[in-house]
């Protein structure tokens, strides 16, 4: 938690990715040092505990430390990342310290090892950071990740919609269950009228996030406050619209409940008409991007009324 230290000095990328990738490193041989001096018996002396235990709040004091560097005006997408990458590094020094406090030393655990292992792990991070033009690749990254739970989301429902199919037929039958000739495991006729448009409406918003994401990656600039701004803005309401997708994929399951699903596709038509707007609105979009964007404003609108027309009566 905390502010980063704006204005104390410029800010140098260079410098501060090449010191965040050496705390990084510091750590995770201080992670290996530290379980290896607990790895078997016997177990090191006070001496040697109080240089250990030093090392390794210096290391993790180091990696906060330059974190703090990293200013807003950077990007909050940006810097959201690295936090993220910082935390699980702290985080996993905690567990493995942990681990070694409550196991005897006698031989190294496994618990110990996967600990180690995950310090480790959490460190290598860095090197995944996005670099270059800073913010532009975040946001970019964030919109990728974005993308691939929609694709996931969009494919799941493609397969269970396969005419004839069974959405639970994965569900094994027991005495329990019962036997699943009940009708709320299948879907009606006018279920999948509904539903094929609101499959409509989720390959809309797998277009939209990747349209915007090729828009990002062609003409996204991280060279002004506003700019950088504009950016964060589309990150945020990506990271609305993977989840709102996936609720409204939920919802489409039988028995199928109108109500929430019209509920739901209204929330995803609201990210989607704010997603396009701040894209059209933001220096992403030049003339030569908004023939998609019309485009998907147009898609939106027409599984939007078709839905309304399956549900009007029903609500």
């Amino acid at each position: 938690e905390g502010e980063p230290g704006e204005g104390r000095e410029p800010f140098e990328p260079p410098r501060f990715w090449d010191a965040l990738g050496q705390t990084f490193q510091v750590t995770s041989q201080e992670a290996t040092k530290l379980s290896l001096a607990f790895s078997r018996p016997p177990p090191p002396s006070a001496e040697d505990c109080r240089k250990l235990s030093e090392d390794v709040q210096n290391a993790i004091l180091a990696v906060a430390t330059v974190y703090y560097w990293l200013p807003k005006g950077q990007g909050t997408t940006l810097r959201k990342m690295v936090r993220d990458a910082t935390t699980e590094v702290v985080e996993g020094m905690i567990q493995l310290t942990d681990t070694i406090l409550s196991a005897p030393v006698e031989s190294l655990s496994q618990e110990q090892l996967i600990s180690t292992g995950g310090v480790w792990e959490a460190c290598e991070q860095v090197s995944n950071l996005p670099r270059g033009k800073y913010n532009q690749a975040a946001v970019a990254s964030a919109l990728s990740a974005c993308l691939g739970v929609v694709k996931d989301a969009v494919e799941e429902m493609e397969h269970a919609l396969v005419e004839g199919q069974d959405p639970y037929g994965d569900i094994m039958e027991d005495e329990e269950l019962g036997f699943r000739g009940n009708r709320d495991t299948y879907w009606s006729e006018a279920d999948r009228q509904l539903l094929s448009s609101c499959m409509g409406l989720m390959k809309a918003s797998k277009a939209c996030l990747k349209k915007v994401l090729g828009a990002v990656k062609a003409h996204g600039k991280a060279d002004s406050p506003e700019h950088i701004a504009q950016l964060d803005d589309l990150a945020d309401i990506a990271n609305e619209i993977s989840p709102s997708v996936d609720e409204l994929a939920l919802s489409m399951y039988p028995p199928v409940n109108p109500l929430a699903v019209r509920l739901n596709v209204n929330t995803q038509e609201a990210f989607l008409m704010n997603f396009l707007y701040f894209c059209r609105t933001s220096h992403v979009c030049p003339p030569s991007e908004e023939g998609w964007v019309q485009f998907l404003n147009g898609a939106v609108d027409h599984n939007m009324n078709k839905i309304k027309n399956f549900t009007q009566g029903q609500l």
